[in-house]
């Protein structure tokens, strides 16, 4: 057990490439003597082929292979648990980061291609009241690399191929992350490495002001999502209590200045919780407040969870609700959600897990 932690420790003093841009493997490896051209390929091997280790980089020679290893460490987060979903083929994955907490990923199967939500925090201190991330609390920042090492390890479950989409929707506000997240989609989109293309990447927020005006000042192109959920401040206050600091008016004049690309729209959820926020007033509401925002509007029946007291609306509740807003000529959607029998709803398996280890500890 000594050698092994030895090893840990040895590990976390060698400089993890993961998470790294191209221009940073270069000055690395010419500053140790090595040419650049060979920082490139490194750069390949990590994002485009998806190495996790330094031996699976056939193209490089044992000789250098050897010094990577012996200088560097490719740490990717470990996998706790994978979920499947027996109804919709989604999977949900648990990740192990190096410090032993656990964060959450689920690969959605749209008609012909597959969407992954990430995270970007460990926890959560926004405390929606729906949201089961906020229960335990915010632990810290996701670095760039473990956000990214999300995609790369779905890609590799997923025998290589790449997910169309991906979505900012898991756990933790990216907003009060960008030192990360913003680097993250530089490395998401860079041709010469994972290529996602930015209009299929979505960056999700409960509504922190400043983080929408510095992610439109950054202009990576890519979409922006508010979890609305209320068509009122009273409301939104009571279930998401970043709304008292930054209240309907300030975030809808936040959305307004967003910089958006040709035919882009925003985003904007409503979790529909049965008698809370889903009667015809509060649709007639939210059309007004919406009134003159490029916008789609994306109606999210509850995805239940017996720790949280809320309930699911009736398909009646939520068809008319859907209704009253196509009538005022706004674009509506009904997002059944995905792998509701995995636990897929933001933080439940990570709580549930957390749950079940605490258990399992107490009966050893």
């Amino acid at each position: 057990m000594a050698s092994e932690n030895n090893q840990m420790d040895d590990a976390h003093e060698r400089i993890n490439l993961v998470g790294l841009s191209c221009d940073d493997l270069v000055r690395l490896l010419t500053d140790a003597g090595q040419a650049a051209f060979r920082a490139r390929q490194l750069y390949e091997w990590i994002y485009r082929k998806g190495a996790v280790t330094f031996d699976e980089m056939t193209s490089l020679s044992k000789d250098l292979r050897t010094w990577l290893s012996e200088n560097f460490t490719l740490e990717f987060p470990g996998i706790a648990e994978i979920r499947a979903g027996a109804a919709d083929d989604s999977r949900k994955f648990l990740f192990r980061l190096h410090d032993h907490r656990v964060v959450e990923s689920v690969l959605m199967q749209e008609k012909n291609w597959q969407t992954l939500c990430v995270s970007s925090q460990v926890g959560c201190a926004v405390d929606c009241k729906f949201c089961m991330t906020g229960f335990g609390g915010f632990r810290r920042q996701m670095t760039t690399g473990e956000i990214v090492s999300q995609f790369l390890l779905a890609r590799r479950i997923n025998d290589g191929v790449a997910p169309r989409n991906m979505v900012f929707m898991g756990m933790g506000e990216p907003m009060l992350n960008l030192d990360n997240v913003i680097p993250a989609i530089q490395l998401l989109t860079d041709h010469s490495g994972m290529d996602v293309a930015p209009r299929r990447i979505t960056v999700s927020t409960s509504g922190i002001v400043p983080g929408i005006d510095r992610l439109g000042e950054a202009d990576l192109g890519v979409n922006l999502a508010i979890s609305l959920n209320g068509s009122n401040d009273e409301f939104r206050s009571k279930i998401m209590p970043i709304n008292k600091r930054y209240p309907i008016s300030e975030l809808l004049d936040a959305c307004r200045r967003f910089p958006l690309r040709n035919r882009r729209r925003i985003m904007f959820e409503y979790v529909m919780l049965a008698g809370e926020n889903d009667s015809v007033e509060n649709a007639l509401e939210l059309a007004k407040l919406l009134e003159g925002i490029p916008c789609k509007i994306n109606l999210i029946p509850w995805n239940p969870d017996p720790q949280l007291p809320f309930r699911r609306p009736s398909e009646e509740t939520i068809r008319r609700f859907q209704q009253e807003l196509l009538d005022r000529w706004f674009t509506v959607s009904v997002r059944y959600s995905k792998g509701v029998d995995i636990g897929a709803a933001c933080g439940q398996l990570a709580g549930h897990w957390k749950d079940q280890q605490r258990t399992e500890a107490v009966a050893e």
